[in-house]
């Protein structure tokens, strides 16, 4: 094969550097040269767009709706709505993940499940501030949680479809210092606790002017010049069952992220009456515990994870970084356990803060390292999302029995602590990743 002149080849580092902006397949370090900023801009805004107004709706609003309707019945309410919202999202995270990856329109393949998704979300946020009954309020939340895992099935794939290897610790830090960001709206939605229809409305307006921002950033073009998948049963095995070569580290991250997750939604799934009954703080009082503790968190959450995205690209450690700050997730419960305080849950805050800025920042990219195939990223990560999700169904199970069996909040912490030991055990035995 005759060599490339110099001009021709540097026309073809050219055309490669444009090819990002097809919404076409993986991405290869030739092919972006530079840091895709506007991309990560998009990575940032991602988490913002579902994560944040649904995380506080669910998890500060609601449960306030809960009280006011039924304050005997609460915490049922609560374990119940988890329950079938974590179900719900199982679902459709895999679905919708796997929908996307061979889904081929003038407008790509993400985009579609994105902003179909936010409009879905945002009306049902409307709905849920209007109706008054617990059963009511339960069946609109798991319609929120088929849009939300639709969103957000579409939204992790776009880091493999979008962003070269070289770039991924990077751009994983965008996203996961938009995740710790999502804590802000949590801080806003706790000063509608008096009048949450009024914040409920709010979550729908922030969610649909965000997710404009994501869709404008990305701008996902047409994949129509895509090759279109073939439906025969080794297709269907492939894009639409659990990966089977290769896996095994793909598992232990999944595994991991699960455990992770299960270990923090004991605390944080009762973290208002936490306040109000382990630590027996008024409804004000409340309001600003939860606020400065949030913003404990999402400072060294934000500060954290800045810093630990790019040198998980400089040193190419992802590994040990994510399996070590899921163990402080779970030291973090030692302070509240202990002294049942305010200033202790800020501690708890300080360190989870830190851990998760670290966590989140590296996940991503980890994730995307133990991937067995990249033509199924959307499915697979998405099955790696269920963590999300069936680690709700798990720690609202742990968290809720144990409450009930012990008759206080505060046997959740030790909980907590054992769990998120043994997920950072699983990330440890990963063996392809540094």
């Amino acid at each position: 094969m005759p060599k490339q002149s110099r001009a021709s080849r540097k026309q073809t580092v050219s055309q490669h550097t444009e090819a990002p902006q097809s919404g076409g397949s993986s991405v290869t370090n030739e092919q972006q040269p530079k840091l895709p900023y506007l991309l990560c801009a998009g990575l940032f805004f991602g988490p913002l767009t579902w994560m944040g107004p649904v995380g506080a709706g669910r998890n500060i609003l609601t449960p306030q709706i809960f009280s006011n309707l039924d304050p005997a019945g609460k915490v049922a309410a609560v374990a119940l709505m988890s329950s079938f919202v974590s179900l719900a999202g199982l679902i459709a995270n895999f679905v919708f993940g796997a929908l996307s990856d061979v889904t081929r329109t003038r407008w790509g393949k993400r985009k579609p499940y994105i902003v179909g998704g936010l409009i879905v979300q945002a009306l049902m946020f409307v709905v849920i501030a209007n109706v008054t009954s617990i059963g009511a309020i339960i069946a609109g939340w798991v319609v929120v949680a088929v849009a939300e895992n639709a969103i957000a099935a579409a939204m992790v794939a776009q880091q493999s479809d979008r962003i070269a290897p070289r770039w991924r610790g990077t751009a994983s830090m965008c996203w996961g210092v938009g995740w710790t960001c999502c804590q802000i709206i949590t801080i806003i939605a706790s000063q509608f606790l008096g009048n949450p229809r009024a914040g409920m409305y709010l979550l729908a307006g922030i969610s649909l002017v965000l997710g404009l921002v994501h869709v404008l950033l990305m701008n996902e073009q047409s994949n129509l010049d895509e090759p279109r998948v073939r439906f025969d049963a080794g297709s269907l095995l492939s894009h639409f069952f659990l990966p089977v070569h290769g896996a095994r580290d793909y598992y232990l991250a999944l595994g991991g992220k699960l455990l992770m997750v299960v270990g923090g939604t004991c605390v944080s799934l009762y973290q208002l009456y936490i306040f109000t009954d382990y630590i027996h703080l008024s409804v004000d009082a409340t309001k600003i515990a939860v606020a400065t503790m949030t913003s404990i968190s999402m400072f060294t959450g934000i500060v954290f994870g800045v810093i630990a995205g790019p040198l998980a690209d400089k040193f190419g450690r992802l590994k040990a970084p994510v399996a070590i700050s899921v163990i402080f997730i779970g030291i973090a419960a030692i302070f509240p356990f202990i002294w049942p305080q305010a200033w202790a849950m800020y501690a708890f805050g300080v360190i989870t803060g830190v851990a998760n800025g670290v966590y989140n920042s590296i996940d991503g990219a980890l994730n995307l390292a133990v991937l067995p195939n990249k033509d199924t990223a959307g499915k697979d990560l998405g099955i790696i999302n269920f963590a999300n999700t069936l680690s709700q169904i798990i720690g609202t199970a742990i968290a809720g029995g144990i409450i009930t069996l012990f008759g206080t909040y505060r046997a959740v912490f030790p909980a907590s602590f054992v769990i998120s030991l043994l997920g950072a055990c699983l990330f440890f035995c990963i063996r392809k990743v540094k």
